[in-house]
């Protein structure tokens, strides 16, 4: 949970030294805004990186062997960075932070982007793209722009986005085309409201309170948009997405 600091005992100069830190640290933010165009442009980099390395794979029948024999050491692997970056980013510093997100958006070229080019149409790939860029764009815009406080729902996503990966597991040992098509249209709207939430957080500052530096912010600001995006695209692939 974000420690929120008391604007009127800030203001009174009764806060704690943590409490004048944050409101310093959300204060930067205010005047600056910096670190949310920051997160944009790394999350952005970050998905070139893995388009690029999804093509580079998808042409090379050796790795895509390699990949194919080794895919559950490297999911694995993705999840220890994405829980090392989430959990560790107030103890390490904002370059090492960002060399991790580097590389799990490459390790993620190497399994969904390039198994996603080998299985599906280029013309479905191309719309699930546009559609998800056309959505997380669209819910992007309304988590900056709204006056709304999203604050309130994020325990419900949490909880939404736990049951959906059970949901997910579930479907995995005991599949069903219509529960699969359920999920898919979860996935889609989960991830659409997420983004709104995720946009909301960083131009509050809420993210560079949490790890007390605006730097270490835009990075967990880019995975998490990046986690967004990736997610959006996949389930509206599975939903309208072509096979080869």
């Amino acid at each position: 949970m974000t420690f929120q600091p008391n604007p009127s005992r800030v203001e009174a100069g009764q806060a704690s030294d943590a409490e004048r830190m944050n409101a310093t640290v959300r204060g930067e933010v205010a005047v600056q805004g910096a670190y949310l165009t920051q997160a944009f442009f790394w999350m952005f980099a970050g998905l070139l990186l893995t388009a690029a390395v999804g093509v580079l794979v998808q042409s090379n029948p050796t790795v895509l062997e390699f990949v194919s024999n080794n895919i559950l050491l490297i999911l694995i692997a993705q999840l220890a960075i994405v829980f090392g970056i989430s959990f560790g980013i107030r103890r390490i510093n904002a370059t090492l932070a960002l060399l991790l997100f580097f590389v799990y958006a490459a390790s993620v070229g190497f399994t969904v982007f390039a198994i996603v080019l080998q299985v599906y149409t280029t013309a479905s790939i191309t719309t699930a793209f546009l559609s998800a860029s056309a959505m997380f764009g669209g819910a992007a815009l309304y988590g900056y722009t709204t006056k709304r406080s999203l604050a309130g729902i994020g325990g419900y996503l949490r909880m939404a986005l736990f049951g959906l990966i059970v949901a997910m597991l579930v479907n995995f040992f005991l599949p069903s085309d219509t529960f699969s098509l359920i999920l898919s249209l979860l996935g889609v709207v989960l991830f659409t409201v997420l983004t709104a939430y995720h946009v909301q957080r960083i131009a509050n500052g809420d993210l560079a309170v949490a790890t007390g530096s605006t730097e270490k912010a835009a990075v967990i600001g880019a995975l998490l948009l990046y986690l967004d995006f990736v997610n959006l695209f996949l389930f509206l692939l599975r939903l309208f997405g072509g096979r080869r």
